[in-house]
């Protein structure tokens, strides 16, 4: 509960922030050989997992249970392969961000009830990807899909567009390159989730049982996936890309795991450090509309530049502690980015998403405590 963290809020971040690494270039615990390397991006999460870091029941309540299929490391560039050797179990910067949160209002009693979830309830959210690994494949495939675009004669109206033939080699090797980044990003958020039970384990002096940290679910917000939809009446095989996008499927998806099979899949929607953050549920409307997708934040109104120029003689670690929350970050700079006034108010934005009937509200989550990278 709320009351019981609270008075150990301070030591609560300064150890997440100990032994979660966080920050530009930073570096884990975890050192990845060549041999480990291909194992995280064929297995994913399930790599962590037998490797102590985690429970197997974890993979139920993961997207993919994990791991993607179709992943291949002989795909990898020598320079992916360096960035990602030090980074598995790191934070990373920018908008990443481990927060201690609590649930301060509850919309949907029923569906609150099945997730286990309840008012004053103390949950933890961890935003973050497949680090500089993930950035370098991107970069490296950039350039053979420009270099396919004229190869095959698309002409692209946007410099940051890029395409090529669903059937092309390019593409083929594209998304097999695409689905090993996904599996280290699961790979990384499921050690940073087991270092964070530990930290709390150790400063609450609780038991596993009495802490009753589960995972309630890990979702995907970059990535691409064939998945069979609905379009103009006949059930097609599409690439959806989801890029700041999540999954939002209804209850009774075949993909769904068994828990969340008549409830819809969990939606996590987060908010600036200084707001709130929320959950809610999959639903038939966004299959039908979007594709199975929701959003994932609230996006940004000011550039990092702007936020930093307009921040400039503030001290927003302590505009933050004055609202009682407590924030660690590797850097000045970081803070300045990410402040509140920077984003959309996801309140807003949330309330759309549910008023469309793409995503059902459940329940709010105000931030404690929070490290950013």
């Amino acid at each position: 509960m709320k009351q019981d963290v609270l008075p150990r809020m301070r030591d609560l971040v300064e150890v997440l922030y100990r032994e979660i690494p966080s920050g530009v270039g930073s570096k884990g615990k975890i050192r990845l050989g060549p041999g480990d390397e291909k194992k995280v991006l064929l297995s994913g999460a399930r790599w962590a997992v037998e490797n102590g870091y985690g429970d197997a029941a974890d993979l139920d309540h993961i997207e993919s249970r994990g791991s993607i299929e179709g992943a291949d490391p002989s795909l990898i560039s020598s320079k992916a392969y360096e960035r990602g050797r030090a980074q598995q179990g790191t934070l990373g910067s920018g908008n990443h961000f481990l927060e201690i949160q609590y649930i301060d209002e509850i919309y949907d009693a029923g569906a609150a009830n099945s997730l286990g979830l309840y008012e004053g309830q103390v949950t933890i959210m961890i935003h973050t990807g497949s680090r500089g690994f993930g950035h370098q494949v991107c970069t490296d495939f950039l350039e053979v899909m420009e270099r396919a675009a004229r190869k095959y004669g698309i002409t692209l109206f946007d410099k940051e567009l890029a395409c090529a033939p669903f059937s092309s080699p390019e593409a083929r090797d594209y998304l097999s390159a695409m689905r090993a980044a996904a599996n280290y990003a699961w790979a990384n958020r499921q050690c940073i989730m087991h270092w964070t039970r530990e930290a709390f384990l150790k400063e609450l002096g609780a038991s596993p049982r009495e802490l009753g940290m589960e995972l309630i679910y890990d979702v995907a917000h970059n990535i691409a996936k064939i998945e069979e939809h609905t379009v103009d009446g006949q059930k097609k095989k599409l690439v959806v890309h989801r890029k700041g996008a999540t999954r939002a499927f209804p209850p009774g998806h075949p993909e769904l795991p068994a828990v969340y099979r008549e409830l819809g899949q969990p939606v996590l929607i987060p908010g600036d450090m200084g707001r709130a953050s929320y959950l809610l549920l999959g639903t038939q409307k966004a299959m039908d509309e979007t594709f199975g997708s929701t959003c994932h934040g609230a996006g940004r109104v000011m550039s990092r530049h702007q936020a930093i120029r307009r921040a400039k003689g503030r001290a927003i670690w302590r505009e933050m502690a004055d609202k009682g929350i407590i924030v660690r970050s590797a850097g000045r700079e970081t803070l300045a980015e990410e402040m509140s006034e920077a984003y959309k108010d996801i309140a807003n934005v949330v309330d759309v998403v549910h008023k469309a009937g793409i995503s059902r509200k459940v329940a709010r989550l105000r931030p404690m405590g929070v490290v950013k990278g």
